[in-house]
């Protein structure tokens, strides 16, 4: 009997340990370790995503909505559980996201984790960047499974510029651009500051193409799903994309994947998997196109797949 009542005991623990408990106490509370066996036993993937950042992820009418949003739930199906969306607020730093989201939690919300993160850069040197004393500075998360390629991207009103052959047009023309970001500092400093007094700061991008429809600024810079995104809109069908690219910008495409605590990777290979073939077979880019969004293939398989797979990979064969 004592044996019955232990194995009930250890079983009742396993299903405890499997949901988020919360045991009053701020100080000591500690997220569950979520582990794949425990997932699956909870039925449901946590998926995080960031907020209010259309068109990856964003909330429309209560409704979680988006190109990651879909991506979570087409995984968390794959995985044969419930998707649950993980909103994430940015901090100052991916670091800070991580440690905030992934592996540690807020202080003021231990418990507020994500099973899995995405729309994170997928950058093996980020990714084994060292501090000061040579310890790894993300060794509590691994960075995985990369599903699309980024990079920037220009849209202009052609009524005001006739082509954006280099951002030097700037000089002349005024630039919407959202604040603190990459494109923010690179037109700020671009040509040795000529172009600063033509860079103008919105809260979003959103809020630059509205201001462009004013006929405050000619042109927009941002990601190239942002700018996609914002050209599938009637209002901005007269935006044209520019063709030029960005000299000195740094990195001007990269891989983005995922991320989960570095204790779960069992999870990560399943997950892993499921990315994979969802990148193989086209469905990934089906995925983007569904959103009026164009696709890439990550560099990461542009490597090591055939012409034939990759063209596959995406779209260019059924």
């Amino acid at each position: 009997m004592k044996h019955v009542t232990l194995l009930l005991l250890i079983l009742a623990c396993a299903n405890l340990w499997a949901q988020e408990v919360d045991d009053g106490n701020d100080l000591l509370n500690r997220p569950a370790d979520r582990t794949y066996d425990r997932i699956l036993e909870s039925g449901y993937l946590k998926v995080g995503v960031y907020e209010n950042f259309p068109p990856y992820s964003y909330a429309e009418d209560g409704e979680p909505k988006g190109v990651d949003v879909e991506l979570g739930r087409r995984i968390a199906k794959e995985l044969g559980v419930e998707f649950r969306v993980h909103w994430i607020t940015p901090d100052e730093n991916l670091g800070d996201d991580l440690r905030n989201n992934v592996w540690k939690g807020h202080y003021l919300a231990k418990q507020r984790l994500a099973d899995l993160m995405m729309r994170v850069p997928y950058d093996k040197q980020y990714a084994y960047m060292q501090d000061s004393t040579g310890e790894y500075i993300n060794e509590q998360v691994v960075m995985f499974g990369p599903y699309q390629q980024e990079t920037w991207q220009i849209a202009y009103d052609p009524n005001k510029l006739d082509s954006v052959e280099t951002v030097a047009v700037f000089q002349y023309h005024p630039i919407g651009v959202e604040i603190d970001t990459l494109p923010d500092f690179y037109l700020s400093s671009g040509l040795r500051g000529r172009l600063r007094e033509q860079v103008h700061h919105y809260r979003t991008i959103s809020e630059a193409f509205n201001a462009m429809r004013q006929g405050d600024v000619s042109a927009v810079m941002g990601m190239r799903a942002e700018i996609d995104h914002e050209l599938s809109m009637p209002a901005n069908a007269h935006f044209q994309r520019a063709g030029n690219g960005f000299p000195g910008i740094g990195k001007q495409v990269w891989d983005v994947g995922m991320a989960i605590k570095h204790t779960h990777r069992q999870l990560g290979y399943a997950l892993e998997s499921i990315v994979d073939g969802l990148v193989r077979t086209g469905e990934l880019h089906a995925l983007f196109a569904g959103l009026n969004l164009d696709y890439s293939v990550p560099n990461y398989y542009q490597k090591f797949l055939e012409p034939k797979a990759l063209a596959r990979a995406g779209g260019e064969e059924q």
